[in-house]
């Protein structure tokens, strides 16, 4: 029998106190920690939702130093977890804009991979909008890194919608997605991408989201959850603060694969 990991997913309802956000986001830490999981994944912009959109250049840290880099490698190694830090804004080569960077440190501490959003979400319907664009530059690489279970890849949010990223990834274990999509699209897409992307590579996708209304109206849909490579459901939370932990198993997976071997009959 294969060893089993328990992973989890923390949901927030951050607001625009980097502070109070970083000391949610420990409180939901432990008690992953706490439930034995070994692999903690924070959701998109965990460390600040503002209503002003210049408030991200004021708290924006240059890679490698600053309070919300020293919290993440701390955290990890605090509770001896593998942490997925959601995404926090880092300087970009553009002075106007920064760039929406997902930061993972081992369980003791250290950095072992940086993804920076490759797709930056615009939406407009009525009044609500959204255009990423003018305070974001885009990443340019695609990225994964080797967890204990095997190899994880990385996405944020609005990337769920192109699926090609995926594929490029390579052969996974587990898909993590740090995200804050709004009510409107998430009620309508949310669930249902997720599991595509799951079944379409067979394998395990863990979403962290943001859930609930913020500071200034900002409506998220939350929705955390893990999904397995069938695309069944494992544990989701609906909405407001709170963890999803459930187990990775790497020989359900592989039986999974052995009776539909459907990345092996590709043909473009």
């Amino acid at each position: 029998m294969s060893q089993r990991y328990r992973v989890a997913a923390v949901q927030m309802v951050s607001g625009p106190d980097v502070g109070e956000n970083l000391r949610e986001a420990e409180r939901l830490i432990a008690e992953a920690a706490a439930g034995g999981a070994q692999l903690v994944v924070l959701p998109e912009y965990f460390a600040l939702i503002s209503p002003d959109e210049q408030a991200k250049f004021a708290v924006c840290e240059a890679e490698g130093d600053g309070p919300m880099q020293r919290f993440l490698a701390d955290t990890a190694r605090r509770y001896k977890v593998w942490l997925v830090g959601g995404t926090i804004p880092l300087r970009a080569q553009s002075h106007d804009k920064v760039r929406n960077a997902v930061l993972v440190f081992d369980d003791a501490g250290q950095r072992v991979a940086r993804y920076d959003k490759l797709h930056l979400f615009g939406f407009r319907k009525g009044n609500e909008a959204y255009d990423e664009s003018r305070t974001i530059e885009a990443g340019a690489e695609i990225v994964t890194f080797d967890a204990p279970f095997g190899r994880v890849g990385l996405a944020v949010c609005y990337d769920l919608r192109f699926p090609e990223l995926f594929r490029a990834m390579g052969d996974l274990a587990l898909i993590v997605l740090p995200a804050a999509f709004t009510e409107t699209t998430g009620r309508a897409h949310w669930e249902v991408l997720l599991r595509a992307r799951a079944v379409e590579n067979l394998c395990y996708v863990l979403a962290s989201a943001q859930g609930g209304e913020h500071p200034g109206g900002r409506r998220t849909w939350g929705e955390s959850m893990l999904i397995d490579p069938w695309g069944a459901v494992l544990q989701h939370l609906p909405r407001g603060a709170g963890v999803v932990i459930g187990e990775i198993d790497p020989e359900h997976q592989r039986s999974l694969r052995e009776s539909l071997p459907a990345l092996q009959h590709r043909r473009l």
